[in-house]
């Protein structure tokens, strides 16, 4: 992977501007629609405008400390630096293969003016689709050790935008998201997306979440529309413990003036360190099926017994039916002993397995196939126990040939008083990826932190779940045809999903023999879209890890199944060609390896037509549109899984209009054809 740089140092923007005896510093985007105000003389505070509007009033920037006095306020400007940086990076994996880093940065040193003086520094990084702002704490003689209790960032919004989150919650994002007005929002998790009246985009999040606390805000009664950092805490309280010097994740502020620049911004991953595996010719974005989904319908068990999932010959079949299909992964999970003692503490040993599989004989078999066998570490919230075995899993996985490993951490974290979203557990999250890169191993994290662009300095951390996934429509009232309209302006934003998709056995017809095994189960579960919503799916919700998560029995004999043979998990560009948060979205992407397209298109409960232009397409050249449609008569309710299935000549001229059934979906591969 080649990296350009190119760096140019000079003054952008910088004033001191006498107000009211404050002392203000300017920095702007580089389009100059985004601009950055910071006064520094009665506290620490930061201004945001957008278009010559101010859209977050002055907001508090500083720190509180265990035992020490607050680092906020009485400061003097020691120095500062303004620098400008327009590069590209090439990408292991993504939405796109390049990226344009363009931004301009400030640098504020401050010094308190009395006292120990201690040293505070500033970092804005100002873009075109918005900003990220840090904290560096310096080594210095008076700081070593640091205690922190409070973040003080705040956002001030000016106005009563109209917000879409989750309510704050330091151990999962799996909640379906709310649409409510600022002045009702009471807390959320990160990102939290915000719609203006005039059609402007804005969503808080944070970027290189490093040796650090996760971030959650909640409500600043201090003042109207306002929102402050809240930060998982240790047992005893104290939000972040650290040494000298310590830099605090990107405080991020993504601003478009619409919906698709907003879905397209690469903010997030710029804001990352490059990356530091070098050589990533094992990293392998893949499609994947497994013994899962049935693990969560009530027809198959994790654990030993005659209906247990993981057996030798159970998991054969899936290879082979990988094998058929060009299918690259087969995850297994509940192949381990362990399962039969969920709850107790340290029920796992992560290496052992159940009598009736054999690891080394499916593994060997896997790999006679060329298929990858997805390795499974589920922890049950013991990740000290998982942590110090590291070595020895990950070694076991690689000397098997596996190259990626699915982990998961159901469950309260065993370790007393630490939560998922805590520095604890920040840090757990980061020491599995850096060891999983020692032994060229693929990370796929459920019940995770969420993602901040790590996977832009470790691209082996492929993807993760973070978001109420497919397994809700199992053993509950399930994902509402809304949920994955609003995903991609959301959760979306931060990176990769492993959404799994892909369920075909919609009403579970085939499901005949489930057990009722989660108290969530009323009765009434099914999949809450129609089938080619579900083929959609794969090109709208992204992950370069993409699971065809249904039984793979029904996907026998299945011509629609042609589309996830055929869809691709690594991408050239990504666009979004028309959409709204909540009621409807669709994307477009080419692949990094061929000429072809792909498209999803899906809709909340309301049927639509939606008119696209193939603008996108490369010009004289004609494609056959493979086109997966809703039926006729299709309809999420009462008719999911009537499908179309035809062809189309078309060219980037073209006009196609999409119909799209009430909780339905497209999927289009567009394949050039020599002409």
């Amino acid at each position: 992977m080649k990296i350009k740089k190119t760096y140019i140092a000079f003054l952008l923007i910088f004033s001191f501007v006498s107000c009211s005896s404050e002392k203000v510093l300017k920095i702007e985007s580089p389009n100059n629609k985004i601009g950055v105000s910071i006064q520094t003389t009665s506290g620490i505070s930061y201004m945001v405008n957008f278009k010559d509007s101010v859209i977050i009033n002055s907001s508090k920037l500083g720190y509180e400390f265990k035992n020490a006095n607050p680092l906020s306020k009485n400061f003097i400007v020691t120095d500062y630096s303004i620098t400008q940086s327009n590069t590209k990076w090439t990408t292991a994996w993504g939405e796109k293969s390049v990226i344009e880093d363009n931004y301009n940065q400030l640098l504020i040193c401050l010094q308190e003016k009395d006292g120990f003086k201690r040293k505070l520094n500033l970092y804005f990084k100002v873009y075109n689709d918005g900003i990220g702002f840090r904290y560096e704490i310096p080594k210095q003689k008076n700081v070593d050790s640091l205690l922190i209790t409070q973040e003080l960032t705040e956002f001030n919004f000016v106005k009563n935008h109209s917000g879409w989150y989750i309510p704050a919650n330091f151990e999962s994002y799996e909640t379906l998201y709310k649409n409510a007005s600022l002045n009702e929002i009471e807390s959320a998790n990160t990102p939290i997306t915000l719609e203006t009246e005039a059609g402007n985009f804005i969503s808080i999040h944070e970027a290189n979440l490093t040796n650090y606390a996760g971030m959650t805000l909640k409500k600043n009664k201090a003042a109207s529309f306002s929102f402050k950092s809240d930060l998982a805490p240790w047992p005893d309280g104290v939000k972040v413990k650290a040494k000298t010097p310590m830099v605090s994740p990107w405080r991020t502020i993504q601003i478009t003036d619409n919906a698709k620049d907003l879905v397209e911004s690469n903010l997030i991953l710029n804001l990352n360190e490059p990356n530091k595996i070098e050589d990533v010719s094992w990293v392998e974005p893949m499609k994947y099926i497994g013994i899962w989904w049935g693990m969560h319908l009530g027809t198959q068990t994790w654990t030993l017994g005659e209906r247990h999932g993981a057996t030798t010959e159970e998991t054969k079949k899936y290879i082979d039916f990988a094998d058929k299909h060009k299918i690259k992964g087969v995850l297994v999970e509940g192949w381990n002993t362990g399962w039969e003692n969920w709850g107790k503490k340290d029920a796992f040993d992560f290496v052992t397995p159940y009598d009736d599989f054999n690891l080394k004989e499916v593994t060997n078999y896997a790999t006679e196939k060329n298929i990858s066998f997805i390795g499974h570490v589920e922890t049950g919230g013991a990740a000290q126990s998982f942590e110090n075995k590291l070595e020895p899993i990950f070694s076991m996985y690689q000397q098997l040939g596996v190259k990626a490993v699915k982990t998961g951490y159901a469950g309260g974290i065993q370790t007393k008083g630490q939560f998922h979203h805590g520095q604890f557990m920040v840090n757990h999250y980061r020491e599995v990826v850096k060891t999983a890169t020692k032994y060229k191993i693929m990370i796929d994290a459920h019940e995770p932190i969420k993602p901040t662009g790590i996977r832009r300095t470790y691209p082996n951390m492929m993807t993760r779940e973070g978001a109420r996934g497919m397994e809700w429509n199992a053993w509950s009232s399930g994902n509402p045809p809304e949920h994955y309209t609003i995903l991609p302006f959301t959760r979306g934003l931060a990176g990769p999903i492993d959404y799994t998709p892909g369920v075909f056995d919609i009403l579970y017809k085939n499901a005949k023999n489930r057990v009722k095994w989660n108290d969530l189960d009323d009765g009434t579960s099914r999949v809450n879209t129609t089938l080619a919503k579900q083929l959609a799916l794969f090109v709208v919700l992204y992950s370069p890890m993409q699971m065809a998560s249904d039984l793979i029995e029904n996907y026998e004999n299945q011509p629609a199944f042609k589309f996830i043979e055929d869809v691709a998990t690594d991408w050239e560009s990504s666009k979004m060609i028309n959409g709204k948060i909540g009621d409807y979205i669709t994307i477009v992407r080419k692949d990094k390896n061929s000429d072809d397209w792909f498209l999803g298109s899906i809709t909340d409960e309301s049927q639509r037509e939606l008119d696209i232009e193939l603008s996108f397409l490369e010009e004289n050249k004609t494609y056959i549109a493979q086109i997966y449609a809703d039926g006729m008569n299709a309809d999420w309710k009462t008719n999911p899984t009537e499908i179309d299935i035809l062809k189309k000549e078309v060219t980037s001229k073209t006009n196609l209009t999409i119909k799209l059934a009430g909780g339905g979906g497209q999927a289009i591969r567009f394949l050039p054809i020599n002409k």
